[in-house]
């Protein structure tokens, strides 16, 4: 199944896509929970939700290239993100091969919506592109083991971290530099793992600059694939639902080329993996 948040008189919606159909579930149920991560909370489960939705009458129905798209997930809970995931890139870095997954996290404010513009501040033109796996958690997990940890998994979705790389690297923790007022794109669609490979291995993921392919790989070369970070995270922490994963990007970005390459205004980026979709932000000057 797959899913979107949109916009509605200044409120977000889900619906779930039904070949170019959105099921407006407010409209379809009143009774359920107006967004995504409320429903998650409540313990509901997407996969029998849309296809109770699918009998959803036309009243119920907008056109899909009709919607205004909110953030996918608009109330997360934690957005822990995965930094040198891909062994390729953390050579471009150079950085030293990890052991261990390189963790940080998002906040809220730096999260936007399919064709809202990414904002460059104004105090920075270092910024960069980064295609990323996202994984939204649906169910309360602690001490995951490897035959456990998808179980926790309610969908995935595409990711741009785009990161002011001169301020990531002022220090070694990258908060900073990665947390931006909107920089990370996040969306259009959350796909079920039943449409997926287990894991969402073995999918391309893609980036592209004004048409121009940046950066290119496989799911299946994360060093730290979805079931193992769960397993490790859980190990810490209890991820509950509505919690994101975000788990790292392929090698050529832009600070790693030569000479380097980062978005500025005008520039159009599209984060594409195979299954789930495409991504599509222009970027604009914040001030």
């Amino acid at each position: 199944m797959k899913f979107v948040t949109f916009i509605v008189h200044g409120q977000s919606k889900f619906g779930c896509l039904d070949g170019e159909d959105v099921i407006d579930l407010s409209a379809f149920d009143p009774s359920l929970p107006s967004d995504l991560g409320s429903f998650l909370r409540a313990g509901g489960d997407l996969v029998t939700l849309g296809q109770k939705a699918k009998s959803a009458t036309r009243e119920h129905r907008r056109p899909l290239g009709s919607i205004e798209y909110d953030v996918v997930l608009p109330s997360p809970g934690t957005i822990f993100c995965l930094g040198l995931n891909y062994l390729l890139h953390v050579k471009e870095g150079p950085y030293q091969v990890p052991d261990y997954p390189t963790i940080f996290m998002r906040g809220k404010s730096s999260l936007l919506a399919h064709n809202k513009p990414i904002m460059r501040p104004k105090i920075s033109d270092k910024l960069d592109f980064e295609a990323e796996l996202a994984v939204i958690i649906g169910k309360t997990i602690k001490h995951a083991t490897k035959e456990t940890a998808l179980t926790a998994v309610a969908g995935y979705s595409c990711f741009n971290d785009a990161t002011l790389r001169d301020y990531q690297k002022r220090t070694t923790q990258w908060t900073v530099g990665k947390n931006f007022d909107q920089t990370g794109g996040f969306g259009p669609i959350l796909v079920t793992p039943d449409e997926l490979p287990l894991g969402a291995s073995g999918l391309k993921i893609e980036s592209r600059l004004n048409g121009e392919v940046m950066q290119s790989d496989n799911t299946s070369n994360m060093m730290f694939p979805v079931a193992e970070t769960i397993v490790t995270l859980t190990e810490a922490i209890t991820l509950q639902p509505g919690d994101v994963l975000v788990m790292g990007t392929p090698s050529g970005v832009g600070y790693a080329r030569t000479p380097p390459v980062f978005m500025k205004p005008g520039d159009v980026c599209e984060i594409e993996i195979e299954g789930i979709g495409i991504l599509s932000n222009p970027v604009r000057d914040l001030y």
